[in-house]
């Protein structure tokens, strides 16, 4: 099949495009060019800003491609590009939500497909919720051949993943300095972490599926790890013991606002997903990579060259904030 990817060289999307390569699929990415990741050499390259409906327009009429798979639409304006672009031009559209859109506060920490979506918390999460909407209604209307699926937090080898401190390499300088990284709440609530080529397996073998089509799968992996055990796993691998704080998640996104959505509109709640969908669309799905085995790839990822441990001063500064007031608060408990 002929397989367009909108983005391509990013955290999930690598790891699609190798696989789909790896299939015998003809790969062709449309993206910037401005990926830490270089594209695989095997894909045909189409540089250019996905915002240029005439550019994507003629892609899409000179490519005849089968499949089209849409990494970086995150506004009903991308969505609106897309159907302009890909209407009666495809077989089958898939577009990259997330489970962030999924109810918050939940109802359940249990979450499947026919899980309500609302996000009071986090503009990202609503403006999903947004694009999903207007691809339901060009299906109902146009039968435009769409899928939506939803990862929850997937990580690659260029990520380092964190509720509190970014995907960068900051927190792991901070324990390679002894320096303590903050955990929100407790530690204590639940998360799944999924490996870029896990996620892989369930949605190329969404591909041209009818079944597919006018549905929306979530594809994630079922270990399932408090956030503190998250952390210890990544100080392990970084070869340190962590020193870990607790503040409460309203606390962190006060101290630090630019946290407020990803940690109020996703990370404070404990999730786990059931993958039932997925695998009856797609029966040998399985997670097969541990969260350790993921680690261990994305530390030595970072550790291979000096110019990618990166630290985010302003997370670092925002962090030591946040340790400065967990001192304080300690220091009045000890008093009471």
């Amino acid at each position: 099949m002929k397989i367009l990817f909108l983005g391509g060289t990013g955290n999930i999307s690598s790891a699609c495009v190798k696989l789909s390569l790896e299939k015998g699929h003809d790969v062709t990415i449309f993206s910037r060019g401005t990926s830490d990741l270089k594209p695989d050499p095997r894909c045909k390259l189409a540089v250019g800003d996905r915002n240029d409906r005439t550019a994507l327009e003629k892609l899409a009429r000179d490519g005849k491609f089968d499949v089209v798979a849409d990494f970086i639409a995150y506004t009903p304006a991308d969505i609106e590009t897309d159907l302009a672009a890909f209407s009666g031009k495809t077989a089958h559209f898939l577009f990259i939500s997330s489970a962030s859109v999924y109810q918050k506060p939940p109802k359940s920490y249990l979450i499947s497909e026919t899980t309500p979506v609302a996000n009071p918390f986090w503009e990202y999460a609503r403006l999903k919720i947004e694009c999903e909407e207007r691809l339901r209604q060009a299906y109902k209307q146009d039968r435009f051949p769409m899928t939506i699926v939803r990862p929850n937090y997937t990580f690659g080898p260029t990520w380092i993943p964190a509720a509190v401190g970014g995907h960068g390499y900051t927190n792991v300088y901070r324990l390679r300095h002894g320096a303590p990284i903050v955990s929100h709440g407790d530690g204590q609530s639940l998360w799944v972490m999924t490996f870029h080529t896990d996620f892989a397996q369930g949605f190329v073998g969404l591909f041209a599926q009818p079944r597919a089509i006018g549905e929306a799968f979530h594809i994630t992996s079922e270990e399932v790890q408090t956030w503190d055990q998250i952390y210890q796993t990544i100080a392990d691998v970084v070869g340190v013991e962590p020193r870990i704080i607790h503040l409460p998640s309203e606390a962190i996104a006060a101290l630090h606002p630019p946290f407020a959505g990803t940690l109020l509109g996703d990370k404070a709640y404990s999730v786990v997903f059931d993958n039932s969908k997925i695998k009856r669309a797609v029966p040998d799905y399985k997670a097969k990579a541990s969260f350790r085995d993921g680690i261990v790839q994305s530390i030595a990822w970072h550790d291979a060259d000096p110019a990618r441990q990166k630290v985010d001063q302003g997370v670092n500064a925002a962090l030591d904030r946040m340790v400065a007031v967990h001192k304080k608060l300690m220091g009045r408990a000890k008093t009471d």
